[in-house]
């Protein structure tokens, strides 16, 4: 057995205790804490009447995706939205809440009219569903339980809905 140099050894143990402490980035690292109650949020529907997000919640789970018809991780996320609501739409209530960010409640409409998108929408032109929900960026899914409990939360443009969906079933 080669002995190390008392340096080395330090330095060493340094970065094997640092790569095992420092948490590892990923989905559920960011936006609103698993476990937690879904908030509220006030927004509005895309006709610009005023709407309540947890209007959604209680009777079934809920899956919310923050969303902006510029976004290409939600471009790519969506058929797997689709497949998701088709699968489950008699169980689990659909949401999109779609970002302020560069875009209106007429273009967010024309989107949805062009791409067919079956869920229920809404727009959150003050940010109080963004502020709510700890969003760090668009194509943002979260996912609610019957009893109103966050159950998951997910990021980007690959995410495994199935999975996350059954959490809350």
């Amino acid at each position: 057995m080669v002995l190390m140099k008392p340096v080395l050894r330090i330095i060493l143990t340094a970065a094997v205790l640092i790569a095992v402490s420092t948490p590892r980035l990923a989905a559920q690292d960011s936006g609103i804490e698993v476990g937690a109650k879904a908030p509220g949020a006030a927004v509005e529907t895309l006709d610009g009447q005023p709407a309540e997000l947890s209007s959604a919640f209680g009777k079934s789970p809920v899956v919310i995706e923050f969303w902006a018809t510029w976004c290409l991780n939600c471009r790519e996320l969506e058929p797997t939205m689709l497949a998701a609501q088709k699968k489950y739409a008699s169980r689990v209530v659909f949401v999109g809440v779609s970002v302020s960010a560069n875009q209106s409640p007429r273009a967010v409409q024309a989107y949805v009219e062009k791409h067919a998108l079956p869920f229920t929408q809404f727009f959150d032109r003050r940010g109080k569903a963004v502020d709510a929900y700890e969003v760090p960026a668009t194509s943002f899914v979260v996912v609610v339980n019957r009893a109103g409990q966050v159950v998951y939360t997910g990021l980007g443009g690959k995410q495994d809905l199935d999975a996350a969906i059954k959490k809350a079933l």
